[in-house]
C-alpha cells in the first residue's frame, strides 16, 4: 500500500502546483493572499477533522511552541504563491524542490552532521543548475522584464529562491521538533509526534488564513469562491497530498522519498502538456540538471 500512496502523492502534489498556476493571474493583485486563504481554509478542516476522529490528547499550546516551523512553511509557501503569478510553473518548481539540498548544508554547517562525497557531487550538480538558471535569466525572458518592470521582475524571480531557502529552514528546525529528545512540544510520544506538529502546522495556517480574509475585507477586496475553482482545486490537492505522504514514508521511507521527489518532473510534464508552457534549450537543460542533482540527492539520502 505505501507504494501506492507514494504514487498518489506524487501526482496529487504535481496537479497542485498545476492548479496553483492555473489560478493565479498577474493582474490579480491579491491572488497569492487569496491562495494563502483557500489553502488556510482546507488545512484548517483537515485538521479540525483529525482531532474530532483520532483519540490524540493535543494540547492548544503546540500552536506556539511549533510556530517558528510553521510560519517558515506558510512564508515559504506565500512567497511561492506570488511568484508563480509571473514565473512560469516549469521554471519555478525545480527550483523550489532544491530546498532540501539547502537543509542539507544547513546541518552541516550548523549540526556539523558529516555529508558524504556523493552528497555534496548532488548538492554540487544542483547548484550548478541554480547558476544557469540564474544566468538564463539575465539573457532571456526580455518580454517579462519589459512588461513588469525590472524590480516586479526580479521580485518574482527572487521568490522560488525565498521559497527554497525559507523552507529550508522549516525544514532544519524541524529535526528539533520531530525529536523527543529535543522537541518542545507538549504532550507528544514517538507514535504521535509527527501527527502534533502537522496538526499544529495545519491550524496555523488557518488562523493566518483567518487573518488575511479579515484584511482582505477591510480592503474591500472582492473574493469570489464560484471563480476560485483552480484556487480551491490547489488546496484539496496540497492537504490530500500531505495526507498520503504521512502514510508513504510510513512504509518505506527509503524508497518513498525519492520518488516523491519526482514531483518537479511531474509538474514539468503537466506545465508543458496542459498550460502550454515552453522554455528555452538553454533553460530546460539547466533545469534538468537541477532535477537530476534532486533526485540524486534524495536517493542518497534514503540509503
Amino acid at each position: 500500500m505505501w507504494l501506492i500512496f507514494t504514487l498518489a502523492t506524487t501526482l496529487i502534489w504535481g496537479l497542485a502546483e498545476l492548479f496553483y498556476k492555473m489560478g493565479s493571474h498577474e493582474d490579480e493583485k491579491y491572488g497569492h493572499l487569496k491562495v494563502v486563504i483557500l489553502v488556510g481554509a482546507v488545512m484548517g478542516i483537515h485538521a479540525i477533522f483529525t482531532l474530532l476522529t483520532s483519540d490524540i490528547a493535543y494540547d492548544p499550546m503546540n500552536l506556539i511552541a511549533y510556530l517558528p516551523v510553521s510560519l517558515c512553511y506558510i512564508l515559504s509557501m506565500a512567497c511561492s504563491f506570488f511568484g508563480i503569478r509571473f514565473i512560469k510553473e516549469s521554471l519555478s518548481d525545480p527550483v523550489e524542490n532544491t530546498s532540501g539540498a539547502m537543509c542539507s548544508v544547513l546541518c552541516f554547517l550548523f549540526l556539523g552532521e558529516s555529508i558524504s562525497m556523493p552528497v555534496w557531487i548532488a548538492i554540487g550538480i544542483i547548484a550548478i543548475g541554480i547558476i544557469g538558471v540564474g544566468y538564463t535569466e539575465k539573457t532571456t525572458d526580455l518580454d517579462r522584464r519589459e512588461r513588469l518592470g525590472k524590480r516586479l521582475a526580479a521580485i518574482s524571480f527572487a521568490m522560488p529562491f525565498c521559497y527554497a531557502i525559507i523552507d529550508a529552514f522549516g525544514s532544519f528546525l524541524d529535526i528539533f521538533f520531530l525529536e523527543m529528545e529535543t522537541s518542545p512540544l507538549i504532550g507528544v510520544n514517538e507514535e504521535n509526534i509527527e501527527l502534533v506538529a502537522n496538526i499544529s502546522y495545519e491550524l496555523t495556517f488557518a488562523i493566518v488564513g483567518i487573518v488575511l480574509f479579515i484584511f482582505m475585507k477591510l480592503m474591500k477586496v472582492k473574493f469570489e469562491l464560484p471563480k476560485q475553482k483552480s484556487k480551491i482545486a490547489a488546496a484539496v490537492c496540497e492537504t490530500a497530498g500531505q495526507l498520503t505522504y504521512v502514510y508513504a514514508m510510513s512504509g518505506n521511507g527509503a524508497i518513498a522519498a525519492p520518488i516523491i521527489s519526482s514531483v518537479c518532473v511531474v509538474s514539468l510534464l503537466l506545465s508543458r502538456i496542459v498550460l502550454k508552457e515552453r522554455l528555452t534549450n538553454r533553460q530546460y537543460l539547466f533545469i534538468s540538471i537541477i532535477i537530476v542533482g534532486i533526485l540524486m540527492l534524495a536517493v542518497l539520502e534514503g540509503e
